[in-house]
């Protein structure tokens, strides 16, 4: 699994609305400049957010972009999919249309444990236990492995 410019990006800019945020909108330029993020790449991925339902804007001098709803409310899984669509595909397409015959038969159990397996950890991971830096205890277990940090 590959994890997009684009869906790191739009991560990072919902962890900064969440932080930032307090009743007042952030505007576009101030997220690109504390996540070092090119502002036209920003627009279009905040613009995604906005029709995923993660964040709303407002137009004119006191606008910006804000959370849609609480931090603890969206997960990293919501972001994602609001900006690169499903979270695992295999050659483009969800693991449950796939057909395979014959000696390829089990792969098909294999992708589909896969995507549960990152769906299992991105739906449980919110924006709000990001932005307080407290990861759910079997994701802090996982990273804690020194094989999770090899690359092989």
């Amino acid at each position: 699994m590959r994890i997009s410019a684009r869906a790191d990006y739009a991560v990072r800019a919902v962890l900064e609305l969440a932080v930032q945020q307090d009743d007042s909108p952030v505007k576009a330029e101030d997220v690109a400049a504390a996540q070092d993020i090119p502002h036209k790449f920003l627009e279009g991925i905040l613009g995604d957010l906005r029709r995923g339902g993660v964040v709303e804007s407002r137009r004119g001098g006191g606008g910006g972009y804000r959370l849609a709803r609480e931090a603890s409310a969206i997960t990293v899984a919501d972001v994602i999919r609001a900006v690169d669509g499903p979270i695992v595909s295999v050659r483009g397409e969800r693991p449950t249309g796939l057909v395979y015959t014959g000696t390829a038969g089990p792969l098909l159990p294999l992708w589909v444990a896969l995507r549960a397996n990152v769906r299992r950890i991105l739906e449980g991971v919110t924006i709000a236990d990001l932005a307080a830096d407290a990861l759910p205890g079997p994701v802090r277990e996982l990273a804690a492995e020194p094989a999770a940090w090899e690359n092989p």
